[in-house]
């Protein structure tokens, strides 16, 4: 892998790690802390989420226009920020508008980083973002087996960990990012791709595909959310709930040889997702008749499994439909659609565990991950039919 490649990993290491501190216990931290309902917890999380939503669609546009470096150090500095005064003030309301802010500055770098770790190794393909998604996974290994042990503490010293990464991962990408050859393209590269692209049929391509992505998301979530609350009304500690996720992360990098030897004996991306959707219906089948912490560990090694053939392969696609000049455009767009599940997924859990109670929240779940494998089976129909009509003629 090249240096650049190396320098992002690094970066996103950092960068997730500190988050890491923070996001897992969030629902926990408002529900419990903070003395809020569950649905006003997932209202809250909606507020950052869509926010993020709004910052990874900036940071791709940013990315196309002024290039990788700019565009991160624009949204670590805000969120760096937001997160000085979090800090300080956390507390009912503040602690809303801080978060919402931080939403939208992360929500900026996610794009314009695996824009750029696609463009400093073009012909590494699916490696480059497999090793931005096992680096960030590294990062929430570290940082949820750390963030439980701290927040047992105190949730103050959270918020001062999380600020602290930040101005590292600034450093970072102060000093190391700069020498990152991904200008801005020029506006005759970026005519060349919108006329390549101006029947606008790969873009629906991916919009089908992110639509199933998104899905697969709001049920992803409810292990930070709804199942976490749900953990402690069983009496199992924050340490174990934390140790869930260090568990998460810490498979997805020792579990790589494994999962590329399994890569190759699947014939395309789109099978490799649908065989991921499918593990993650098992995962939640079981964490919905566990009642102890051995049986949450199982269901979360299973999902751990169908991540690690899901998240990567998205981006990748992505990258492979982008015209020329749109890179980030599209990673963008990818990036939202994730954010876009995240922040339905906690006020749909909280409504439906609030009214209905958690079994009903499974068997949502799983039906939306159903509906997901047939946008997964469609995405590309369009995309297959022109090649005929091309080859034909």
């Amino acid at each position: 892998m090249p240096r650049a490649l190396w320098l992002l990993i690094i970066g996103m290491v950092v960068n997730v790690t500190g988050s890491s501190f923070l996001w897992p216990l969030n629902a926990i931290y408002i529900h419990n802390h903070l003395g809020q309902s569950l649905s006003v917890a997932g209202f809250v999380l909606m507020l950052n989420s869509g926010a993020s939503v709004i910052g990874n669609l900036c940071g791709g546009y940013l990315f196309d226009k002024i290039g990788g470096y700019k565009s991160i150090l624009l949204g670590v500095g805000i969120a760096l920020l937001a997160l000085i005064g979090l800090t300080f003030w956390n507390g009912w309301p503040m602690y809303v508008v801080f978060l919402t802010i931080v939403g939208f500055g992360a929500g900026i770098i996610f794009p314009s980083m695996y824009a750029m770790a696609g463009t400093v190794w073009k012909e590494g393909g699916r490696k480059s973002f497999n090793a931005l998604y096992v680096a960030q996974n590294l990062g929430v290994a570290i940082g949820a087996a750390l963030g439980g042990f701290v927040a047992s503490f105190s949730f103050q010293l959270i918020f001062i960990a999380n600020t602290f990464m930040y101005i590292v991962f600034l450093l970072i990408a102060i000093f190391g990012y700069k020498g990152i050859q991904t200008q801005p393209s020029s506006h005759a590269s970026v005519k060349k791709g919108a006329q390549v692209n101006k029947n606008h049929t790969k873009l629906y391509a991916l919009l089908i595909l992110c639509i199933g992505y998104s899905l697969c998301w709001a049920g992803y979530v409810q292990w930070q959310t709804t199942i976490a609350s749900f953990t402690q009304e069983l009496n199992i500690t924050l340490r174990q709930y934390s140790f869930l996720w260090t568990i998460n992360g810490a498979l997805i990098v020792v579990g790589q040889p494994l999962v590329n030897l399994l890569v190759k004996r699947i014939k395309s991306l789109k099978t490799q997702i649908n065989i991921g959707i499918m593990i993650f219906i098992v995962s939640y089948a079981v964490a919905s008749v566990a009642h102890q912490f051995t049986a949450f560990l199982a269901g979360m090694i299973i999902l751990t499994i169908g991540e690690m053939l899901v998240w990567p392969a998205v981006p990748t696609i992505a990258n492979d439909l982008a015209p020329k000049g749109r890179e980030g455009f599209y990673q963008g767009i990818v990036n939202s659609m994730a954010t876009g599940g995240r922040m339905i997924g906690p006020l749909l859990g909280g409504i439906l565990v609030d009214l209905y109670g958690m079994s009903m929240l499974f068997m949502i779940i799983i039906g939306l991950l159903v509906v997901s494998i047939f946008t997964t089976l469609a995405y590309d129909k369009k995309i297959k039919e022109k090649e005929k009509i091309v080859h034909a003629s």
